[in-house]
């Protein structure tokens, strides 16, 4: 376990010698806004350390600066709240980065596999996860977790030597820029507070409701940001909606709402709260923000969907990759709809090579789905002439 900045500062040292190197976090985040940073652990290919965070003067610099080393490529297994986290601390993006979860997807693993899982399909390891779910701050650790913690880099080294191995005999690399360009990119872990409301799941109707339920869901964020609690802590999500449907003027109306706790309506919070509705409610009618509503699709759309949908199960278990990193519902419908006008990404690159012209065929005739010999096939179906 290292404890002092010249230790970090040595090991660190070490591990930049390698061309890559594992890595992984331990935080706690329950009752917290920004996750708590409990414990680091990395491993090159002779080397495996721990690092603990909450030792007392001990500076986290060398390993910020091993993060962003251009000469050794930083693998994490599902690596977005990690990266959040020494993003966080140390205002750094890890880079260069790879992250296995998203190469097992190119690989065939499917769709956002577990590490034990992992592990166990590329390597002769097994994971003991009886220390998954503990308390990282407690101070001295347990022979159990520091095997459990030390296992999340070591096997991880063996993964990643498999499965880039893996890609590069099928020249799938590629393939990652996208997934990884997204873990990159420093707006994925700080969301703006006016764009609070786009993480919400509920929808609104009207553009009101749209222009309150935004005021107060950046109150929410900014509140919970400065008091380092949940956003639940401050106010729930339900709460949120009925108060951007309602829009109570007074103390007395927002104490009447289903969502809201009894007194919260003559607390600091209810009041800021009600300063927020009142900002949204100022708004000019003809600056309220626009309600997006999905377009009408023509009629033949879902079962077009649906057809395409069966060609990409094909198409993924054919290649081996996750159907995720070629197209969603929502990019389906799309390319049912505007045909190679569509724009997804299932429509260009690797992925139209892959996926994206076939869809043209079934969807132009040229193609089509038959059941025979107890599975579904892709014929050729040239369109007759009319004539």
């Amino acid at each position: 376990m290292i404890t002092t900045t010249a230790a970090l500062r040595e090991t660190c040292d070490a591990l930049a010698r390698s061309a890559f190197i594992t890595v992984d976090t331990e935080f706690i985040r329950e009752t917290t806004f920004w996750p708590e940073l409990c414990l680091i652990q990395m491993a090159g290919e002779d080397l495996a350390v721990l690092v603990d965070p909450l030792a007392e003067g001990i500076d986290l610099q060398p390993f910020f600066d091993l993060m962003v080393d251009p000469g050794v490529i930083k693998v994490f297994h599902a690596a977005r709240q990690d990266i959040e986290i020494i993003y966080k601390e140390g205002g750094v993006i890890p880079a260069p980065l790879f992250d296995t979860q998203v190469a097992a997807m190119v690989c065939g693993f499917g769709e956002s596999i577990a590490y034990d899982q992992l592990v166990a399909r590329t390597t002769e390891g097994r994971i003991d996860k009886t220390s998954r779910f503990t308390d990282w701050r407690a101070r001295p650790l347990t022979p159990s977790q520091l095997q459990y913690a030390l296992a999340d880099v070591t096997y991880l080294r063996e993964a990643y030597e498999v499965l880039i191995k893996m890609i590069d005999d099928q020249d799938r690399r590629s393939w990652l820029d996208g997934e990884l360009a997204t873990l990159a990119a420093p707006e994925t872990y700080d969301l703006h507070p006016d764009l609070a409301h786009t993480r919400l799941k509920m929808r609104v109707k009207k553009p009101i409701e749209l222009a309150v339920l935004r005021e107060i869901a950046a109150w929410r964020e900014r509140e919970a940001r400065h008091r380092n609690i949940p956003r639940g802590r401050v106010i729930k999500d339900d709460a949120l909606f009925e108060v951007a449907q309602q829009q109570p003027r007074t103390e007395e109306a927002l104490g009447k709402l289903r969502t809201i706790p009894r007194g919260y309506e003559r607390s600091a919070s209810g009041r800021e709260l009600l300063a927020a509705v009142a900002r949204a409610l100022a708004i000019p009618k003809n600056e309220l923000p626009p309600v997006g509503r999905p377009p009408a699709v023509p009629e033949g759309t879902a079962p077009a969907v649906e057809f395409l949908r069966v060609l990409l199960k094909i198409v993924t278990e054919e290649e081996g990759v996750a159907a995720r990193m070629i197209a969603s519902s929502d990019d389906l419908e799309k390319i049912a709809v505007h045909g190679a006008a569509a724009q997804v990404p299932a429509m260009s690159g690797w992925r139209r090579t892959l996926f994206g012209e076939r869809a043209l065929e079934l969807l132009s005739g040229q193609a089509a789905l038959v059941y025979r010999n107890r599975r579904v096939e892709v014929i050729s179906a040239p369109v007759a002439d009319p004539a």
